[in-house]
């Protein structure tokens, strides 16, 4: 399989700012790459780094096996980018900004142009400076797919999207990996890279911490356990089982959190009078707030 994106020990310093430190990363052809990580963590820094548009403090970077301080023109050739502030000129109409940016790329395909401007329901008459966020966010992201490129890099792409966009985006993304072109998403939305990347990096103060299948990092997270007993909740008989924590009694009902297998507690509560047993599943964002509050930072590439 084709290497789109590798990263070696890829650092960017701010000198007592935070970029990023040593990132290790591979990203392969027509994969969907979810990149995680609060405000601040950074993850515009990688992207910008990765384009060029500033320069590494150490380690390096290839993208279609072309080192990105060596000819990033060529790079760009290829990329569709989203910035994660977009701002254009405000006297020029939506229509006319898409129009401008095709005429710079040249060979955009108009019909598949309207296609996204209606699938993401942009209005181009309206000059830029009169479109709220969402808006101008929906702009920029037919700027980026509009030339159908290779590597889209995208820097938190649904913010400001009202809900029914955010759905008709994850299609887009959908259709992008099935035409075998590859996707780097930048987010601290855990539920879109759920709904659109194969695999997903989190990164926590400039360090990767994690790097693993999308659909693994479910197993990381806590079950959230609610019993509801006939005849009072019985407390220390859950509270020493193995990855269980924070048990809370409120009249009949124990609740408490379940790392790892859930099966001790379904034993234990086997012995006792239950009126009811609700186990939730844990979501993408449980896993990652669970990954953000360990101590230790422990890089795992798969």
């Amino acid at each position: 399989m084709t290497t789109v994106i590798q990263t070696d020990k890829l650092t960017k310093s701010y000198g007592r700012h935070r970029g990023i430190i040593d990132v290790d990363l591979e990203v392969a052809e027509g994969e969907a790459f979810g990149f995680l990580g609060p405000n601040g963590a950074g993850k515009t820094t990688m992207i910008r780094t990765l384009l060029d548009h500033i320069r590494p403090t150490g380690g390096t970077a290839t993208i279609f096996g072309i080192g990105t301080t060596v000819d990033p023109v060529a790079i760009h050739r290829r990329t569709g980018y989203l910035p994660g502030e977009f701002v254009l000129y405000d006297k020029l109409t939506g229509g006319q900004t898409i129009d401008y940016f095709a005429n710079l790329r040249g060979g955009v395909d108009r019909a598949y142009q309207a296609n996204l401007i209606e699938r993401l329901d942009v209005d181009p008459s309206r000059r830029f400076r009169e479109y709220s966020k969402g808006n101008k966010q929906k702009i920029g992201l037919v700027i980026a797919l509009q030339h159908r490129p290779d590597l889209l890099l995208l820097d938190e792409p649904t913010s400001g999207l009202d809900p029914l966009i955010q759905q008709e985006f994850y299609g887009v993304i959908r259709d992008a990996k099935a035409e075998g072109r590859t996707v780097f998403l930048s987010s601290h939305i855990l539920s879109e890279v759920e709904k659109t990347c194969d695999r997903v990096a989190i990164i926590r103060e400039g360090r990767l911490t994690r790097v693993d299948r999308t659909d693994s990092l479910r197993d990381l997270a806590h079950h959230q356990v609610e019993l509801v007993f006939t005849n009072g909740a019985p407390v220390e008989a859950f509270a020493s089982l193995p990855g269980v924590s924070d048990v809370v009694a409120e009249d009949h009902i124990l609740r408490m959190r379940v790392a790892g297998s859930i099966m001790p507690v379904v034993r234990a509560a086997a012995a006792y009078d239950l009126a009811d047993f609700v186990s939730r599943e844990p979501s993408l964002e449980e896993t990652f707030l669970a990954e953000y509050g360990k101590t230790a930072v422990e890089a795992v590439a798969r």
